[in-house]
């Protein structure tokens, strides 16, 4: 059993004297007093900070319930940012995709334009990585 200053709650009612001050080993008489009866309410002390204890409880019930919604918020805007294709892509058939890609071609009427409007070098060596000219 714990030591009387670490008590709190009923436990206090449970020991000799009731918890009083003063009162360690002391029979209590059949009325659950002492035979002095300095406090007839001994078993009651515990309840004298019973209103800062539940506002102890609440505010520790409240900062739990705050820090589970942020860490669901946070997992939430993790999932945001992760790219999921079956979330992030709209949904599309085989058939809509061989369709898109049908429909794409390689155009060669336009490389002589773009060949001509070049700025580049066409005498220049080709460009090898890891190479220095």
């Amino acid at each position: 059993m714990p030591e009387p200053a670490e008590m709190s709650g009923p436990e206090v009612a449970k020991t000799p004297g009731g918890g009083a001050p003063g009162k360690e080993g002391k029979e209590p008489v059949a009325n659950g007093h002492s035979e002095e009866g300095s406090n007839p309410f001994a078993e009651y002390m515990w309840m004298e900070n019973e209103e800062e204890y539940n506002r102890q409880v609440e505010e520790e019930l409240l900062e739990q319930e705050f820090l589970e919604r942020c860490f669901q918020e946070m997992l939430d805007e993790e999932d945001q940012d992760w790219f999921i294709p079956a979330r992030d892509l709209p949904s599309v058939s085989v058939g809509q995709i061989q369709q898109q890609l049908n429909g794409l071609s390689v155009n060669d009427g336009n490389s002589e334009e773009i060949a001509r409007k070049s700025s580049l070098n066409p005498e220049a060596k080709e460009f090898v990585p890891g190479v220095k000219y």
